[in-house]
């Protein structure tokens, strides 16, 4: 089993930043696909990033993003920490969510669809005053 644990979150300014990180135990993590999600109120849980570490070494570290995202947000991990951050720059009200850090150990290119991932955290809550 393995236990994923977001942090990071809080209030911030529009332009602002933050570094999420998600922290896994009880299993390596090394070679799963990670991702990070999130969820405003009202709305479905939407992809957001995801980096892969499997597939041959010339894949590690392949980084996927959500077009909304891109160029303003860093996905990345460090597997010796068993972590996975995410690095989020000039922040934006429609960022404001709830930022869920997902894995999967099946998927060798990292899915952009919840459905696909079966290790959640609790999440942790971004907001994005104007």
């Amino acid at each position: 089993q393995v236990q994923l644990v977001e942090s990071g979150g809080g209030l911030v300014q529009a332009g602002g930043s933050l570094r999420l990180s998600c922290v896994t135990s009880g299993r390596t993590f090394r070679n799963y696909a990670m991702g990070w999600f999130r969820q405003a109120p009202g709305k479905e849980r939407e992809f957001v990033a995801a980096i892969r570490w499997s597939g041959g070494t010339a894949y590690y570290g392949t980084t996927y993003y959500a077009d909304s995202v891109k160029g303003r947000f860093t996905i990345s991990r460090d597997n010796a920490k068993n972590t996975m951050y995410l690095q989020m720059n000039s922040l934006k009200p429609e960022d404001t969510a709830v930022y869920y850090c997902a894995a999967d150990s099946v998927l060798v290119v990292p899915g952009t669809s919840p459905d696909e991932y079966d290790y959640w955290g609790q999440g942790t809550q971004v907001t994005v005053s104007s």
